[in-house]
């Protein structure tokens, strides 16, 4: 199977709010491993890896979970996976 690697900076109201404990949920129902953190600024960072059609479902996922009113902008990038996940993880 060819993995890819997902990130996502999430801008708007996403701290404080629940975001990276709903990610984490959402992500029960997808094969996929990575990790959420707060960043300093406001932003949320979501870096994640598996299947492109299953990650492209995730991030769908995400905006339907009730989400994306509180999400003002996206950065989207893909990369290669590295392999390095074990499972999702919410960072402090």
């Amino acid at each position: 199977m060819n993995r890819s690697r997902l990130k996502v900076i999430y801008s708007g109201h996403v701290q404080g709010v629940g975001f990276r404990y709903t990610v984490k949920s959402v992500s029960t129902g997808y094969e996929v491993a990575g990790t959420i953190r707060n960043l300093r600024d406001g932003r949320v960072e979501l870096v994640v890896e598996g299947a492109r059609d299953e990650l492209e479902a995730f991030q769908e996922a995400i905006l339907d979970s009730g989400l994306g009113g509180l999400i003002h902008q996206t950065q989207v990038s893909w990369g290669e996976a590295t392999g390095e996940f074990r499972g999702f993880e919410i960072l402090s």
